[in-house]
């Protein structure tokens, strides 16, 4: 098969999957119209973007591309699936941070950012986890319970996670390009999105319930009165 069958053909499985779900699918994802909710995986490829899976809202994009094919059929393909996620709410307590699988590949501690050990060896030997040199690592110590660290270790796939900008972000690297793979990388994703809300909670963290503010397809509701938003 040429690259640009291969990039049509995963293009269809994303595009009969969008339309299957009820979201909205765009070839390359543009921008929201001026005034309105930020909107999420800018100029991505294969851009989906709502419920992404049960209760978790937000936009998922090819990542990571690779070229494929021959000199007359030469076309680029992902081999990983990026999900985006609008939460401010966890951006308060913690602004910026990386968990990045070491399995697979190598991970490089850049010197503005401070390594975060936690008590669970097996995530320690999973992931590396960073935050950027200006902030306390003991916060995200003190938001990832061992009940979220157990649980992350059981994803079967090679994960990336973090915030950055007050999204929340899951990278799931593909072992094929199939639907199947798809449908993984956004469960995974709505599973880590739940995952942390509930962490939050447990710690008396305010937390938005999950609507299409998350996607960006709507401006966010009001917090409660007397909620704290960290």
């Amino acid at each position: 098969m040429g690259g640009k069958a291969e990039a049509q053909e995963w293009a269809e499985i994303v595009r009969g999957y969008g339309e299957r779900n009820g979201l909205t699918y765009e070839p390359v994802g543009g921008i929201n119209p001026k005034d309105g909710p930020v909107a999420l995986c800018v100029g991505g490829v294969n851009r989906l973007t709502g419920q992404l899976a049960e209760g978790f809202w937000g936009a998922s994009c090819d990542a990571d591309e690779k070229e494929v094919g021959g000199f007359f059929s030469k076309s680029v393909v992902p081999t990983a699936v990026l999900a985006k996620s609008h939460m401010p709410d966890l951006a308060q307590v913690m602004p910026a941070f990386n968990v990045e699988s070491i399995e697979g590949h190598e991970v490089v501690t850049q010197r503005f950012q401070r390594k975060v050990e936690f008590e669970s060896i097996d995530f320690n030997r999973r992931f590396l986890a960073t935050v950027p040199s200006e902030y306390d690592p003991v916060a995200l110590r003190e938001l990832f319970g061992p009940g979220f660290l157990s649980w992350v270790t059981t994803i079967g796939g090679e994960i990336d996670f973090g915030v950055n900008d007050r999204q929340l972000w899951f990278l799931w690297r593909l072992r094929e390009r199939s639907e199947d793979e798809l449908k993984a990388a956004l469960k995974n994703a709505g599973q880590l999105f739940k995952r942390l809300q509930i962490e939050m909670e447990e710690s008396g963290i305010h937390t938005y319930r999950p609507g299409p503010w998350h996607a960006g397809l709507e401006p966010f509701p009001d917090a409660p009165a007397g909620a704290q938003a960290g």
